[in-house]
């Protein structure tokens, strides 16, 4: 089995569930690969950071600038041992991108683990791969969700199948273990 995984994402992805996935993944001897539709590799990716203040949704800040490591183009789910997709605004556009609604299909098709955060099942849901998941996300995407035929829970990490999909950076803990584990790995104290 490969000892890489793909981080999926683009411009406007939450920085935490980004960054914190794939150096965690890093730490544990795996290849983390980040790729974008529309950008090759070596171009940079601006990432955010969401807050909450008193208003009634988040605002975002700028966070970290990261390169892509391998353009969407040339990735094929074969040479992955799993896939992660973050939130933040990324899933919004990306799934714009027929070659990254192609790419997880592929995933989904060979049953690989994939673990989704926060906004990163618009992108599963555009890509029409929910039907009969259970799944959790921001609560703000749960009517995409259940409108591609998933059953959306209001619970911090659901993992049915093949799938791991949390809320929001602050499940990660749960969640990261749990995408370990769907690959096949063991996290031990």
């Amino acid at each position: 089995m490969s000892k890489k995984i793909l981080i999926l994402t683009g411009d406007c992805a939450e920085d935490y569930e980004v960054k914190v996935p794939q150096q965690s993944l890093q730490m544990l001897g795996y290849q983390v690969d980040i790729a974008a539709p529309n950008k090759k590799t070596g171009d940079m990716l601006q990432l955010v950071v969401h807050d909450f203040t008193t208003l009634d949704t988040y605002i975002e800040l700028p966070g970290h600038r990261i390169s892509v490591d391998v353009s969407v183009s040339e990735v094929k789910a074969d040479d992955y041992a799993g896939l992660i997709v973050p939130g933040g605004r990324a899933p919004e556009y990306i799934r714009m991108y027929d070659e990254a609604i192609k790419l997880v299909q592929d995933f989904f098709a060979a049953g690989k683990p994939i673990a989704v955060i926060c906004h990163g099942l618009q992108l599963l849901a555009a890509a029409k791969v929910l039907e009969g998941y259970k799944v959790t996300s921001y609560p703000a995407c749960a009517p995409e969700c259940r409108l591609a035929g998933a059953d959306w829970q209001s619970e911090s990490v659901i993992i049915d199948k093949n799938l791991v999909t949390a809320q929001a950076w602050p499940n990660h803990p749960a969640w990261l273990r749990a995408f370990v584990e769907l690959l096949g790995a063991s996290i031990s104290i």
